[in-house]
Formats: structure tokens, C-alpha cells, sequence
């Protein structure tokens, strides 16, 4: 059964709810009625600074308790929440807390130097919040606020008001505010049947929390009475000593930090037990098969789901583990309770199989608009059905394959190509780790397809060898006509490849700009 907090905290109170566990052997442990206690606390705290429903407030820091708490304090107030990427620049971050008008700010003391340089530029914010640490002058201490607040239950809060504007990573142009509404259990609780979600489940945090993905399913692991294992920054081999210590059986991942985890060596691998995984989440951006097979070899079979979503659209399609072999490249079927519809650039639904076209979800928990941007929201509406964009085709039995995102497709001799096709191809290559690949300038084609290749660490591979294997396994004009290499590729803290940053270079000077 599904539960909020305080009601947790009355069913199951001696329950661990959180357990932040460091490499250093430093374990602390809420259980269900302290995580309560401390929301309390940090809502009171917020209420006494003038913290109103509806207006909004920004936390930031790594994963922590704090920003769990945080997330628990917001449902007290019926606040709405901003999570800030913490790696984002000083200018990122204060154009995202003006643009989010935020009247306070909860910031990890790791942080909070960025916070002190900014805030002549962020006006709107009354209060900075510090915790886990000394504030710097002109801040608030957190800890010593909440050591002194009450941590009896606040007032019960309006529940019309937003719960979440999360900014969209920003990869084709400036972020922008989802606004969310809050979750509605029984909108959720067909998809986590589906997915076979149990309370005596152990939830291990496999990537950074302010990203709607792991900050969701962790938001679902409480609302479930499940343990939740936080690990403040990734690291492969310490991710697999908390899987094995705390017998983790679920959580959400991005590609690139499971790719660090199956590339370990052997030895490595050999020294953790892996067997009590039983639902792997992949999302936030692609799964190449090949990596599917590699994740697949290390841990249980029946343990891989994948999911398609999105910051505005939640999850909209499921593909289940005995489907992962069978239907290599599809993200699944509608999930339970979503519709979706597929048009052409002429605005025509499509009904047919194996023809692309722009993805329009409708679903139980879309966004309801983006801030400051009805325009934008606008734009991605076709009646009740909403797009960010993505371009998919279907097959016969209904599973979805997504070609790209619209922004990425290259137009190539009036021919479209989809690079994550191209990707996903030459990720099948033994000695390559990952690829980007997208649209330069070409005075013949328009554009053309260049690729970005990152080797496996110690390995080497020449272009001819690429283009010789692309050949082999994509048709002629989305192989790629050239080819860089690198030691890796810039991401987003939720793992999407900034393919704005890389192709830059190409187009700088140019009236016709990509993405």
C-alpha cells in the first residue's frame, strides 16, 4: 500500500528510511519517525522565515538526507520545489533561481560559495539556508534552526499548488521550468504493479537526486515503506558495496553510471554479490543494446526494465525483462494509463507501423505547463497530448523504438537521419565505449553526419575501422562522413550528452545553426 510520510511514520516508525552510507564507514540512519521528525523541523523552519504555499524555494546539494528531507518538507507546506543541480556554473545557476522566482534557497554548505558570489544577482531570494556545515556570512544556519524548531506536525497545507518546477537539462538552448503537479498515488500504482514494487524493497539512489528520474522513483520508495540507500556522488565500485551490504534490489539508472559498473574488471566485480537486483530502471537517456547485454551478464536476467520518459511527461512506456532481448532498441508499450499518438511534419497522426514521427503523450502525471514559457507549452500540445519533441516509430505488436529527439535529427541530402540509430550501431563495436553523433555543415548535403567516438578505456581504434563497421551495419548515408575522437563526452548531471556543446565549433560563424 501506498502511504504519505506521516502516516508511515505511525505504520512502519522503527523502519530505517534512509541510510547515507560513506566510503569512510560513516553510516547514518533516519527510520521512518525521525525522517518525519526532521521534516517537521525543516518545515517549521521554512514557515517561520515566511515560506508560503505555492511560492517556491530551491534546494541544492548532493544526495544527502538533507535534500531528501527537504522534499519532505515541501508536502507540509504546499511550497513548491526547484532541485538545483549542483555542478551547474555560477551563471547557470543564477539564471535558473531568478528565472524559478525563488523566495529561499536550501543549499548542501559543499555549495553554498556559489550561493555567496550570486546572490546580488538573485533579488527574489529572502533567505539562503545553509545545512550540513558553517554558512558563510550573510547566511542562515540550517542545522542550528532546526536544532531549535519544533518537530511537531505544521498545519495541514492547500493541495492545489504545484509541487515541482524542474528545469529541463538545457541541451538545446536555455532551461525551462516544468511545472508539476504533485503525485497522484493512484495514478502511479498500475505502472508499480506492473513493475512489481513490493515494501520490502531496498532502493539504492544510482545518480543525483534533483533529476526528476532518481529523485521520482525515490520519492515512489518512500511513498512504498521502502529503505532508501543514498550515495552522496557515484562511484562504480562503492555503488556495488552498498548493493551487496544492504541487499539493494531496485533502482532508476542512467546509462553512464551503469557502463562504469559492468566496464570494472572482472576481479572487481567478482568480489560483490549482485543477486538480490530485481528491478533495474533504465532511463534518463538510451540504453544501447550493447550495453543491455553487458548489464545482463552481470546481473540477474529477469532484472532489467526500461522506461521512456520525461522531465515534462513522467513515464509514458515500459519494456518489461523477458521483452529486452526480443525487441533490441524498443523502449516498450504505453504504460499503464498513457496514451500515445504519433505525427508527421505535415501535422498527420500516423496509424502505421515502422514509420517515424514526432511522439504526443497523454498520461496521468504530464507537466501543466512551463514557467514563464505558456508559449513553449503551448507549442508542444495537440489537444490533451502533449511532445518535448522525441521522434518514434512503432512496430506491429505495438512496441515504440525512439528514433531521437527532434532537435538531433539531421536532414542530410534531404534525407533524415537519426543519430541515435547511428549510436547504437557503433556502440556494438568491441572497443568502443560510447559515441555521439549529430549534424556539421556540409556546402553539398546541408549537413552531414559526424561521430564522436570515446574508446574503452586502453584500447585504440582507427577511423577506417569505424567507418569499415558502421558500413557493415547501417545503411550508406548514416554512416558517418567524419569522425573525432575523445576521453569522454560532456553530460548533463543526469547523464544526457550536451551534443550543443560539441557542435558548436562546427557551426560558430554560420547563419544556420543546429539545435
Amino acid at each position: 500500500m501506498i502511504y504519505p510520510l506521516p502516516m508511515q511514520a505511525r505504520r512502519i516508525p522503527d523502519k530505517p528510511a534512509v541510510v547515507d552510507a560513506r566510503p569512510d564507514g560513516t553510516v547514518v540512519t533516519w527510520t521512518y519517525a525521525e525522517l518525519n521528525r526532521q521534516a517537521n523541523r525543516l518545515a517549521n523552519v521554512f514557515r517561520d522565515l515566511g515560506l508560503k504555499p505555492g511560492e517556491r524555494f530551491v534546494w541544492c546539494g548532493p544526495n544527502s538526507p538533507g535534500v531528501v528531507c527537504a522534499s519532505q518538507a515541501r508536502a507540509k507546506l504546499g511550497a513548491t520545489t526547484v532541485p538545483l543541480n549542483y555542478r551547474l556554473t555560477p551563471d547557470e545557476t543564477a539564471y535558473i533561481v531568478d528565472d524559478a522566482d525563488a523566495v529561499l534557497v536550501y543549499v548542501d554548505a559543499e555549495h553554498a560559495e556559489t550561493f555567496a558570489r550570486i546572490r546580488p544577482r538573485i533579488p527574489c531570494v529572502r533567505d539562503v539556508v545553509v545545512f550540513g556545515g558553517t554558512p558563510p556570512p550573510g547566511m542562515l544556519d540550517g542545522d542550528a534552526l532546526m536544532a531549535r524548531a519544533s518537530d511537531a506536525e505544521p498545519p495541514p497545507a492547500p493541495t492545489d499548488h504545484p509541487a515541482s518546477m524542474l528545469y529541463t537539462s538545457g541541451t538545446t538552448g536555455r532551461p525551462k521550468g516544468a511545472v508539476r503537479q504533485p503525485l497522484d498515488p493512484a495514478a502511479i500504482v498500475p505502472l508499480l504493479q506492473l513493475i512489481a514494487f513490493v515494501e520490502n524493497d531496498v532502493y539504492v539512489t544510482t545518480g543525483p537526486l534533483y533529476h526528476s528520474g532518481p529523485g521520482g522513483f525515490r520519492e515512489v520508495a518512500h511513498l512504498f515503506g521502502n529503505t532508501v540507500v543514498i550515495q552522496r556522488r557515484f562511484d562504480a565500485e562503492d555503488w556495488l558495496r552498498l548493493v551487496q551490504t544492504y541487499r539493494v534490489t531496485t533502482t532508476f539508472a542512467a546509462p553512464t553510471p551503469i557502463r562504469h559498473v559492468v566496464n570494472l574488471p572482472r576481479e572487481v566485480k567478482a568480489r560483490y554479490d549482485r543477486s538480490s537486483m530485481k528491478r533495474m530502471i533504465a532511463n534518463a537517456a538510451p540504453w544501447s543494446f550493447a550495453l543491455k547485454e553487458q548489464y545482463l551478464a552481470d546481473f540477474p536476467e529477469d532484472s532489467l526494465w526500461e522506461i521512456y520518459g520525461s522531465t515534462e511527461l513522467g513515464v509514458d512506456t515500459v519494456l518489461a525483462p523477458h521483452d529486452q532481448r526480443r525487441k533490441p532498441g524498443s523502449c516498450g508499450r504505453p504504460a499503464p494509463g498513457v496514451a500515445i499518438k504519433l505525427f508527421d511534419e505535415a501535422g498527420d497522426e500516423i496509424t502505421g507501423a515502422h514509420t517515424p514521427g514526432e511522439v504526443f503523450v497523454r498520461g496521468p502525471n504530464n507537466f501543466v505547463s512551463y514557467h514563464k514559457a505558456p508559449e513553449k507549452f503551448d507549442a508542444s500540445r495537440r489537444g490533451d497530448f502533449l511532445s518535448v519533441g522525441d521522434i518514434a516509430y512503432r512496430d506491429e505488436e505495438g512496441f515504440y523504438y525512439i528514433c531521437d529527439r527532434k532537435s538531433d535529427m539531421i536532414i542530410s541530402g534531404g534525407m533524415n537521419v537519426y543519430p541515435a540509430e547511428i549510436e547504437a550501431a557503433l556502440e556494438r563495436h568491441p572497443a568502443i565505449q560510447e559515441v555521439a553523433v549529430f549534424g556539421i555543415p556540409s556546402d553539398e548535403w546541408g549537413e552531414s553526419v559526424h561521430a564522436v567516438i570515446v574508446p574503452h578505456a586502453g584500447q585504440t581504434v582507427e577511423a577506417d575501422a569505424v567507418t569499415t563497421f558502421a558500413r557493415a551495419h547501417l545503411a550508406g548515408y548514416k554512416v558517418p562522413r567524419s569522425l573525432s575522437f575523445a576521453d569522454e563526452l560532456p553530460k548533463t548531471g543526469s547523464g544526457k550528452i550536451l551534443k550543443r556543446a560539441l557542435r558548436e565549433p562546427f557551426w560558430r560563424g554560420r547563419a544556420k545553426r543546429v539545435g
